[in-house]
């Protein structure tokens, strides 16, 4: 690659990286083409890029993005999945592939400009999808309101059981 293409393709990887929400880099040494394809293809589904990266030009698009502490993720063949949308995504389509597929080793991640270990990128993965939180949030902020609406119509409910019972009592 000429000088010139290769600084393009820095500005390009530093521009991506400093736009994700999270990365998550792996070794894909051992995965054929097609389990590689079959990655890119669930990867790809989520909305999540994974490109193959030198790790010379991943070291200076990180530090124009202003990430830093990338030099030991940085060795042996690398492969990159940005999480632009969802930051917890990439974790678990990764993590789910590996579970599968012994040859993809997660190497690490970033997650809000912080470097988060393998173990991190698993504990990443378990947490459920944002659509699943927020109901859990919001039915957690209705709980309450809920429960206070059933005990007011408890009060014109118990009044109206009265009134029936001595009505009845008085029939008799």
């Amino acid at each position: 690659m000429a000088r010139k293409e290769k600084e393009q393709k820095v500005q390009e990887l530093a521009k991506k990286m400093g736009s994700a929400q999270s990365l998550i880099f792996t070794d894909y040494r051992g995965l054929n083409v097609a389990q590689i394809n079959k990655l890119r293809d669930k990867l790809r589904e989520e909305g999540i890029e994974y490109q193959v990266v030198k790790n010379t030009l991943a070291l200076l698009a990180s530090r124009q993005a202003e990430i830093e502490n990338l030099e030991e993720i940085l060795t042996g063949p690398t492969a990159v999945a940005f999480g632009q949308e969802d930051p917890v995504a990439p974790a678990k389509v990764l993590s789910d592939f590996s579970k599968d597929n012994k040859a993809l080793e997660i190497k690490g991640g970033i997650l809000s400009g912080n470097l988060i270990s393998p173990e991190r990128v698993g504990q990443l993965a378990k947490i459920p999808p944002r659509e699943e939180l927020l109901a859990k949030a919001f039915g957690s902020m209705k709980a309450p309101i809920s429960g206070f609406a059933f005990v007011l119509a408890g009060i014109p409910r118990k009044f109206l059981y009265c009134l029936n019972a001595i009505k009845e009592e008085k029939a008799e």
